[in-house]
């Protein structure tokens, strides 16, 4: 089957609501976010309320019954990274528990967790991969969890854990006999310490932490998957591309400000748009952004179709953390010292970008 690069009816739909979501509302007052470190509850509800996670519920646990797409979840990741990244972490944070427990969870684990991300307010839940080792590698953790009679034993540290503090449950990664598992920790949870929020260099309306695992007793009913465990590659891959699509974004919101700011700055009777040098950095930022989403799409496209799309997905992320951070710091260079001051977001959108090469399992599709 060929690949197509024309979105349906539906996806066509789903964009324009969220850009229109990312104009109207996060375009707004995303500064003021950035300042304050802080996210107000009434643009998180309004973005939960499109459904965006709901539609992969089944309609007997409370949601949409729509088809869990990789390609669709890129488009709406997209478009809200292009309003603000923070913003579009948090609001596809409970993804980060949902989308695995959907796919790969036991019928129990589903019944017990799903629903609560269909109601109507915003239900705060993430995932603990990442941990705070300078090799740090997603394949090669250094957490554990091992069987201890009726429970599974988590010992280990974490980082760049989204809304840690405020999630009712979480998915926590660990090496279980040299694999990969996921282990459902219930806010609360004896043995899980969580830490300061973090200071970032970016994201920073965005909370994130570090956590300790102290013998942190789970119940091996929370093992996702039960006894068949979950398929980790696949849960890896869709971070990937979810990533990917969010380093588009955030991209093309850089690209789009300092191609129009070269329009519209006049120096020496002319547009700075029309200078060379100028003229081939938004020409190359053009063909980049659209480089990063054809390989995100096809990374997508592959996952949807329930094929090993393990190659296409780590080549887009990597070329994605590349590439933001070129593209984002272009767009800084087109403002000249102008991009080096708050008055304009292509700073943030730098700040941003340098952190996509960091991240790793933050979000998902």
């Amino acid at each position: 089957m060929p690949i197509s690069f024309t979105p349906s009816e539906e996806q066509q739909m789903i964009v324009n609501t969220v850009r229109q979501l990312a104009t109207d509302e996060v375009r707004e007052v995303y500064r003021d976010w950035e300042e304050s470190g802080e996210i107000p509850d009434d643009v998180v509800n309004t973005a939960w309320e499109l459904g965006l996670i709901a539609t992969g519920i089944p309609e007997e646990l409370g949601g949409l019954g729509g088809e869990l797409s990789a390609l669709t979840g890129s488009l709406a990741a997209e478009e809200l990274a292009w309003g603000d990244l923070a913003i579009a972490m948090k609001v596809l944070c409970p993804a980060l528990a949902a989308i695995p427990i959907i796919e790969m969870g036991t019928e129990e684990q589903k019944k017990n967790y799903l629903p609560a991300f269909c109601e109507e307010k915003y239900k705060a839940a993430t995932a603990a991969l990442m941990e705070p080792r300078f090799d740090f590698n997603p394949l090669e953790l250094s957490t554990t969890a091992k069987l201890d009679g009726s429970n599974y034993v988590l010992n280990g540290e974490k980082c760049y854990v989204p809304m840690a503090a405020e999630a009712d449950m979480m998915l926590v990664y660990a090496t279980e006999n040299g694999g990969t598992q996921a282990f459902i920790v219930e806010k609360g949870a004896r043995g899980l310490e969580i830490g300061e929020r973090e200071k970032n260099m970016g994201i920073k309306a965005l909370p994130t932490y570090e956590l300790t695992l102290k013998d942190c007793r789970v119940p091996k009913e929370n093992r996702l998957g039960g006894s068949a465990g979950c398929d980790y590659s696949t849960i890896l891959n869709r971070s990937r591309v979810a990533l990917s699509a969010m380093a588009v974004g955030v991209a093309r919101a850089s690209f789009e400000y300092a191609r129009d700011y070269a329009k519209d700055r006049y120096a020496f009777g002319e547009p700075i748009a029309s200078r060379q040098a100028i003229a081939f950095m938004i020409a190359e930022n053009a063909i980049e952004v659209d480089a990063m989403r054809m390989m995100t799409w096809e990374a997508a496209w592959k996952l949807d179709r329930k094929e090993d799309a393990t190659k296409e997905a780590s080549l887009c992320k990597m070329y994605a953390d590349d590439m933001v951070l070129l593209v984002t710091d272009r767009g800084v260079q087109v403002l000249g010292g102008h991009g080096y001051i708050r008055e304009h977001p292509v700073e943030l959108y730098l700040r941003n970008g340098r952190g996509f090469a960091t991240f790793h399992g933050m979000a998902i599709v």
